[in-house]
């Protein structure tokens, strides 16, 4: 490494080598109007059933819902975050929306090490979210892992 060159080894998280199945962490966040209208603008969905009361009353919901990929965000924010942290990367993600997330609820991310891939430092996560001890999100996760 040269003088010009930063080490950023101690800004990563857990490598490859430091995984097992079943290890899981999780992180939970209450959804705000805050929260649904930055998202709403940050991803470009601008579905009335998320922002406009009126409109989402008239629906099967009742009232306006937070979007659901809101709910995957915060498995990404695990993922990135705790388990395993800093330096993964995501492949894919596999996501059911069980049931609607509303202002106020409070959104429990979890995720666990479903199954270890070392020929290509690959790991598979089972994902979900629960929300007053519902399912609201549920899926799969695969993640590239960096080595030690």
């Amino acid at each position: 490494m040269t003088e010009n060159t930063r080490d950023f080894s101690a800004l990563y998280g857990l490598r490859f080598e430091d995984l097992a199945v079943g290890m899981e962490a999780s992180l939970s966040r209450t959804v705000t109007e805050a929260d649904i209208g930055g998202f709403a603008g940050l991803s470009g969905d601008t579905n009335p059933v998320h922002l406009d009361a009126e409109f989402a009353a008239s629906t099967m919901f009742g009232g306006r819902i937070a979007h659901g990929m809101l709910a995957g965000a915060y498995i990404s924010a695990v993922f990135g975050t705790k388990l395993p942290g800093p330096g993964c990367i995501y492949l894919s993600q596999q996501l059911k929306f069980r049931a609607p997330v509303k202002v106020g609820d409070t959104v429990v991310a979890r995720v666990q090490v479903k199954e270890l891939k070392p020929e290509r430092r690959r790991a598979v996560f089972t994902t979900v979210c629960t929300a007053g001890g519902q399912v609201v999100v549920e899926g799969e996760a695969e993640l590239l892992i960096p080595a030690r």
